[in-house]
């Protein structure tokens, strides 16, 4: 990846442009379509949720998620289905994204990393719960648009006890 002052370029990708894609995403999970929304992933792509913060690999460490397309199909197969247990009482949510930030850009390989802030509400069982942190997305130019690489949720209270998550946020 290249340095922070080739942000600047002209050849960075619209920052209007990633921030469309990501409340696209948003309205994905809020829509509790899993299945379009794990679309939006490469073939490889990752979602990861750390288990605590500044964690650095999710492959030798717990993660609270670290999915990949296969796990993703999976959830979103479960999620939808009448006879699963996390669909006995509708799931609601509602993403709000803010600070989105160009971190990077490697204008060669067309990846971005892109950071925001969020909140996620989420109402099941007549119990709302809030979701807070910050989200890293890595972002590859797919076309004449963008496929995540990978996910990285840092919740603000990652180490705490949480509740079930039954949505990705």
């Amino acid at each position: 990846m290249t340095t922070k002052t080739a942000l600047k370029a002209a050849d960075a990708p619209d920052l209007t442009e990633i921030e469309t894609f990501l409340y696209d995403e948003a309205d994905l999970l809020d829509a509790g379509d899993l299945k379009d929304w794990a679309a939006l992933f490469t073939e490889n792509g990752r979602y990861w949720m750390p288990a605590r913060p500044d964690q650095e690999d999710p492959e030798t460490e717990i993660s609270l998620f670290y999915d990949d397309p296969l796990l993703m199909s999976i959830r979103a197969l479960n999620f939808g289905h009448e006879l699963s247990a996390a669909m006995e009482h509708p799931i609601r949510s509602s993403h709000l994204i803010g600070n989105v930030r160009l971190r990077d850009w490697d204008a060669a390989d067309g990846v971005a990393q892109v950071t925001s802030s969020f909140q996620t509400v989420v109402l099941q069982r007549k119990e709302q719960t809030l979701f807070a942190g910050r989200a890293t997305h890595d972002l590859v130019k797919a076309g004449d648009g963008w496929k995540i690489r990978q996910k990285r949720v840092d919740l603000i209270n990652c180490d705490m006890p949480l509740k079930n998550i039954m949505i990705y946020i």
